[in-house]
């Protein structure tokens, strides 16, 4: 399995798209923020533009580890856990920390997708894919989570955009 070099995430279509050398290789359904599109910090929004990947974490967790503060709090999201803490937003298995690349627009400031802690992670199985829930960061089911996270070295580029992207959306792989 090749490395990718580009994400692309469509928040129209709640999809992200991975390329390797030009080409998609990869489709994997997303979700994005209820509130929408937007870089404003405390603004519970997906930041649009030219990211990258500052940092992996969670590099050998089992599935749905619980992370908490960027660690791994010892415990895996199951049904009780879940009533235990009723309205958590859970970060499981993985984490793609994203750094915004165009300052003033998702780099530095008030608009800094890093200090906003902008993240590709996974969340649990009964949240839906394909659906606008998140409070600002890319949702993903655990197992793609995994896999991407495989996938993706430290400093992949991440683009992250609101138009729908109809021909990747339907495009077969070769």
């Amino acid at each position: 399995m090749q490395n990718l070099d580009l994400l692309h995430i469509s928040i129209a279509d709640q999809q992200l798209y991975g390329f390797a050398g030009g080409q998609l290789v990869l489709r994997m359904s997303v979700s994005t923020a209820l509130n929408g599109a937007g870089e404003a910090n405390g603004s519970n929004c997906t930041p649009r533009g030219l990211h990258q990947v500052r940092a992996r974490i969670g590099e050998g967790l089992p599935l749905g580890a619980v992370l908490r503060g960027r660690r791994w709090t010892g415990e895996v999201w199951n049904a009780e856990l879940h009533e235990r803490f009723p309205g958590r937003d859970w970060i499981l298995s993985r984490i793609l920390w994203l750094s915004g690349c165009e300052p003033g627009h998702n780099r530095l400031g008030k608009v800094d997708s890093f200090r906003r802690y902008i993240y590709l992670h996974g969340t649990p199985d009964t949240e839906p894919m394909g659906v606008a829930r998140s409070h600002g960061c890319i949702r993903l089911r655990n197992v793609d989570v995994l896999e991407l996270f495989d996938r993706v070295p430290v400093h992949c580029a991440v683009r992250i955009d609101e138009a729908p992207c109809p021909v990747w959306a339907t495009a077969q792989f070769s």
